[in-house]
Order: C-alpha cells, then sequence, then structure tokens
C-alpha cells in the first residue's frame, strides 16, 4: 500500500531533467546514484515518497533524505559527503619513507624487508606497511626469475611465430609442438583426505615413484584441438614417430606449420630426413630461452594443474590413461588461445625492459 505524499513538490528545469535521466543509463556510475537520480525524477513526476520506495526497492526514508537533499544542494546533493571519521595517522611523508626504503634498501641480514621488519624500522604498524605495499602494487617476499635470450635472430623468429599466430597462411594448419618429458607417476604413501566442508583435501608429501613417460603435444592454435601421444623417451625417433601421427590426422590438402623450440632433438638428422621427405611440414622456430612464444606450453600449464598435479597414478599406465582422459576431454570442446600482442608490441616492451635492467645495473655499479 503507497503511503504518504510529497510534503513540497520538485520542479525540474529541462536541463536537470535530461541530467537525472542521464544518470539513470549510466553503466559506469555507482548503482546509487542511478537510485537517487530516480527518486527525485519520480518525485517530480508526482508520486508520494511510498509510492517512489516501492518502485526503487528502497525504505520511506530514503526517499525523504535525497528530496531533502536535492532542495538544499540540487544536482550536487546526489552524491555523497564526505565522511567523518579520525584524521590520518600515517603522514605522506611516512608513505614515501617506507617505498623509499622498500625500493632502494635491504634489512640487515636479510634479502628482503617483511611487515615486521619494516614496521620496527620506521615505527609503524605491519597493518600499516601492509597496506601501503598493497597501495603501491609493492611485494618484497616474492621474486620472478626471467631469461633475456641471447639468439642473434631473436627479433626475425618473433615476427615469423607471432606472425602464424596473427596472420596465419591459407590452406594450412599452424601447430604448437613440444613435448612434457619426465612426467612422473607418483603414488603417495598414505591415502589422500578428502575435501570436506571447512577442511581442504590434504595429501601427504611423501610418495612412490612408479616411472615416467613423455607427452608429445601439437595445439592447433585455429581451433585449440590437441594431438598428443605418449612415449617412454624424448628422443628424435620419438618425435619422427609423432610427426607421422600428425601426418595421418591432418587433411593431406594442407600444409603444416610446425612451431618448435631449439631442443637438440627438434634438430637431429632424423627429423631432418622426415622433414625432407614431407614437404608439406613447414618448421618454424622459436628464439632461445622463449618458451613463453610456443602456445603448447599454454597448454601443459593446464595438464599439470587440473590432472597432473594431485593425481595419485600406480603406474606408468595409469598416468597414461590419466594424460588421454585429459586430452578427450579436452577435446570434446577445445578453446583456442587468444593471442592479443603484435611483434611489434613484444619488442617494444622487451626493449622497454632491457633498459630497465641495464639501468638497475648501471645504478648498481656506481
Amino acid at each position: 500500500m503507497a503511503r504518504g505524499r510529497p510534503r513540497r513538490p520538485i520542479i525540474l528545469t529541462d536541463a536537470e531533467r535530461a541530467e537525472l535521466e542521464s544518470l539513470t543509463r549510466r553503466t559506469t556510475i555507482d548503482y546509487r546514484i542511478g537510485q537517487r537520480a530516480r527518486i527525485i525524477l519520480m518525485s517530480a513526476d508526482g508520486l508520494t515518497n511510498g509510492e517512489v520506495a516501492e518502485r526503487v526497492s528502497c525504505v520511506v526514508s530514503t526517499v525523504t533524505k535525497w528530496r531533502k537533499c536535492w532542495f538544499e544542494d540540487g544536482l550536487d546533493g546526489m552524491s555523497d559527503a564526505p565522511r567523518s571519521g579520525p584524521p590520518r595517522t600515517v603522514t605522506d611523508e611516512k608513505v614515501e619513507e617506507v617505498i623509499a626504503l622498500t625500493l632502494e634498501t635491504k634489512p640487515k641480514g636479510a634479502t628482503h624487508w617483511s611487515t615486521r621488519s619494516m614496521s620496527g624500522r620506521v615505527g609503524m604498524s605491519k597493518d600499516s606497511v601492509a597496506r601501503i605495499w598493497r597501495a603501491f602494487g609493492l611485494k618484497p617476499h616474492r621474486s620472478e626469475t626471467f631469461q633475456l635470450s641471447s639468439d642473434p635472430f631473436f627479433v626475425d623468429k618473433v615476427r615469423d611465430v607471432v606472425g602464424l599466430y596473427m596472420n596465419p597462411p591459407a590452406n594450412a594448419v599452424v601447430l604448437s609442438v613440444d613435448e612434457k618429458s619426465q612426467i612422473q607417476a607418483l603414488n603417495r604413501t598414505q591415502p589422500l583426505l578428502p575435501m570436506r566442508p571447512g577442511q581442504l583435501e590434504r595429501g601427504t608429501p611423501e610418495y612412490q615413484r612408479n616411472g615416467t613417460t613423455t607427452l608429445f603435444a601439437a595445439l592447433n592454435v585455429a581451433t585449440g584441438n590437441v594431438i598428443g601421444r605418449c612415449y617412454p623417451r624424448h628422443r628424435a625417433v620419438d618425435l619422427v614417430k609423432f610427426f607421422r601421427v600428425i601426418d595421418r590426422n591432418v587433411s593431406k590438402e594442407l600444409d603444416i606449420h610446425v612451431i618448435m623450440d631449439n631442443y637438440a632433438a627438434h634438430k637431429a638428422p632424423a627429423v631432418k630426413d622426415f622433414l625432407a621427405r614431407h614437404p608439406r611440414f613447414k618448421v618454424h622456430f622459436t628464439p632461445t630461452h622463449a618458451s613463453w612464444l610456443n602456445q603448447v606450453e599454454c597448454f601443459f600449464s593446464i595438464l599439470t594443474r587440473r590432472q597432473l598435479q594431485r593425481g595419485v597414478h600406480h603406474s606408468v599406465r595409469e598416468l597414461i590413461a590419466a594424460i588421454n582422459e585429459f586430452l578427450d576431454a579436452h577435446n570434446e570442446d577445445p578453446s583456442p588461445f587468444n593471442w592479443t600482442k603484435s611483434a611489434d608490441e613484444i619488442l617494444e616492451r622487451l626493449a622497454r625492459y632491457c633498459g630497465a635492467v641495464l639501468d638497475a645495473h648501471a645504478d648498481k655499479q656506481d
């Protein structure tokens, strides 16, 4: 049942109504601002406070509040006023000190700062230090590795491989090929404790090794479909066997562009002989230390996380069966990886990165 009625009519100019209607249509602003604009528009159309409250799903006191704000401040009254609260206890100078110490110094007897060591150094709480680090994206407790390629043909190879990703040739299939070697069939020495409400799955860190296998995989970069075979080792003869599998599974009418890394077995005489006898295979090598350029590595990462990392396998046969099960499930609904960076963008970013590394090294030498 609608209740009450406006005690004072709201009369809008054309400009005010247009601005309020604009606020109700925007998707990039806070939902509450749009709700307040609808309250004023409905009130201006003669609806009672109760009717407005029903239509915008709020209580009558909320309608009364924003009607009052409109009379006092107009459009400016639609936003929230600054909230009251205690004054800041961490000054800009303290924030600057924490950032400078984090980036430019190390604590005594350690390689990096912790919230505890930094709070003791600057005289503030650990929570305050953590908030400053989060605000500026600083993570002293984490470290990553990198390896810059020294390949003399790095630029040409990047342009070649990325060109295949972004502009594949006609009447051809582009396959990202590599092997995931030494996959271990691991059996935990004690049974897993299953996940329960409030308890994670638990497993002992001790395990038994029951042999290894190597997965050769070819990712179709256009469709996401994967051709995979497991072999005991990852030799040149095994790669040739896998190439024959690819040859049987790809239409004879299509050329096959193969993207591979620079592993020695990929350039062995047996492989070269196969390629010479099968001219539709065209090999494109990634630069050295640039495995990130080979899309099949993304597939291997997914396989590891979803099937291998927590798997329990009593034999190599069980491990191969688990891998094949994953391949079948993946190929039932394949999805290609969306490559978005052009060769120029990659090279420009690497150039900036190399410049930053050289600058950091020069500063350290000084």
